[in-house]
């Protein structure tokens, strides 16, 4: 696949996870129930693809932020990085 279409449109790029996520899903009740054309299938799939790596990104970002809460036996509160252990 191009580079253009692997692009995150800024429409797209704008939405928070769980509006993408339900936009996907939406895409993909709509591929199920058979309703659409082949040209329109391909066209909603396309941007289906598209969503998922918009969604698998902010995935991703998020996990980065992630920290762990760790209370020391002085009683000091103090955050890691998830992975740190």
């Amino acid at each position: 696949m191009s580079d253009e279409a692997n692009s995150i449109p800024d429409d797209i790029a704008g939405m928070n996870f769980e509006d993408a996520l339900g936009a996907l899903e939406e895409i993909v009740k709509n591929l199920e129930g058979g309703q659409v054309s082949l040209e329109q299938s391909i066209d909603i799939y396309t941007r289906g693809t598209r969503l998922r790596a918009h969604c698998d990104n902010k995935l991703k970002d998020a996990t980065a932020r992630i920290e762990k809460i760790t209370k020391a036996q002085d009683g000091m509160i103090t955050t890691t990085d998830l992975d740190a252990g």
